[in-house]
């Protein structure tokens, strides 16, 4: 079954780090840049499109959150994302206030 992303784009909502920290102690979060469109990427990650991923980790798009930006969530837990999940994974986008 293919996953399109007009499909994905109904999926996103939005959570705060309180909901999200579990899956980032998992190893499964996927930090999301705001240049990016989050359904296009689910559907880029549910299509196994090595291709665009790759090229997007090596622009720093696309990425595991580092030491310093679970810190800042963990001193503020109700801080809010856009998130979508792509099993085993879950991408997500910080919202800029």
């Amino acid at each position: 079954m293919t996953v399109n992303r007009e499909e994905l784009a109904l999926q996103v909502d939005v959570a705060e780090w309180g909901w999200l920290r579990p899956h980032g102690e998992r190893g499964g979060l996927v930090v999301v840049s705001h240049l990016l469109d989050l359904a296009e990427v689910g559907a880029r990650v549910a299509a196994d499109d090595a291709a665009a991923i790759q090229s997007w980790i090596a622009a720093g798009d696309l990425g595991k959150p580092t030491d310093a930006q679970l810190v800042a969530w963990d001193a503020a837990p109700d801080r809010r994302f856009r998130m979508l999940v792509v099993s085993p994974y879950v991408l997500i986008q910080e919202l800029v206030n």
